[in-house]
């Protein structure tokens, strides 16, 4: 949820360049890999999209990781010591005769490397236009910046935005007090200041929902508060298939869920772990397809339990 930097001012983009729907250059778009992956679950028709890619010091998803053991589990994973990359998954699904996006996805606000779902929603002959609901598991910038256009229009048109009350009550309703993060206060105010700016287009026929709740038939919202106040996974079924998406749960599989380590960026971290353990055991339990919203691209697999914490086994990819 961070963009890599070393000062205040390159933790976060100029408010100016917050959001954004431009089509890349043509060029580099035709480099890229796939950002779609399609697949089933029962009788839906499930896409995950991807937004891009933003990241930060590893140290803010490990909070309380030893340092000499940090940067190991780092370099026997390939991964770089200063800065660990996030994926931005968000997924589309059809169904009850609707398309649902579930998060929006962060646009520029949180690096330059978002904002990519406008392109893949392209590569599919989709547009914008053709989205009926979009469901937000909880309201930072990387799950909703995308609900705005850079002239302050609606990003999804006909769309009806779903999104936690709990949430839109602390973030988005009174002014936010993040101290608990563990990032400087120009990243904070930047922070706040673009969930705001990102939901200005929908504040008026917002629908809130308590966690809990059955968004359409198929489609329910699971409890999983600590992360912020209201933040919901979501679970999809259809006939015997489920899939769980964990949203915040953890950021990284390397080091929140192969390790137990606390991501700094929970508000109430007690309350976190005890949703992470809550959903973790139960996908587990239930040998669960699991989304993980900032994991590895497509960011699908399965949860195991081990003795000291659990362990994420990705699905072999299908083509």
């Amino acid at each position: 949820m961070l963009t890599a930097a070393t000062g205040a001012s390159a933790f976060f983009l100029p408010t100016a360049a917050v959001l954004s729907q431009t089509a890349p250059d043509t060029q580099q778009a035709k480099q890229r890999n796939a950002g779609h992956y399609r697949f089933r679950v029962g009788d839906i028709s499930a896409t995950v999209l991807s937004d891009g890619l933003i990241g930060g010091p590893p140290r803010v998803y490990a909070s309380d990781a030893p340092e000499a053991e940090l940067q190991e589990v780092l370099r026997r994973a390939f991964l770089p010591a200063d800065r660990l990359t996030l994926n931005l998954n968000t997924l589309l699904i059809e169904a009850d005769g609707r398309r649902i996006l579930l998060e929006a996805g962060a646009g520029q606000t949180m690096g330059p490397q978002g904002g990519r779902i406008f392109e893949n929603l392209a590569a599919m002959g989709l547009r914008p236009e053709d989205i009926d609901v979009v469901v937000v598991s909880h309201t930072h910038p990387d799950h909703v910046g995308n609900l705005r256009t850079p002239d302050g229009g609606k990003a999804f048109p006909r769309a009806t935005i779903f999104a936690p009350r709990a949430d839109w009550d602390f973030f988005v309703r009174n002014d936010p007090d993040l101290s608990y993060m563990p990032v400087p206060e120009d990243f904070r105010r930047n922070f706040a200041a673009a969930i705001k700016r990102s939901v200005e287009p929908v504040t008026n026929g917002i629908e809130l929902y308590e966690a809990g709740a059955e968004i359409v038939p198929g489609l329910t919202t699971l409890p999983a508060f600590g992360h912020t106040p209201g933040m919901a996974n979501f679970l999809v079924q259809s006939g015997g298939d489920q899939l769980l998406l964990t949203a915040d749960l953890a950021y990284h599989p390397i080091v929140n869920v192969d390790r137990p380590w606390t991501p700094g960026p929970d508000r109430d971290k007690d309350a976190a772990l005890a949703s992470r353990r809550r959903i973790f055991d139960m996908a587990a339990a239930d040998r669960l397809l699991v989304l993980g919203f900032h994991y590895p691209f497509p960011g699908l697999g399965r949860i195991l339990k081990t003795d000291t914490a659990y362990a994420w086994v990705p699905v072999s990819w299908q083509f």
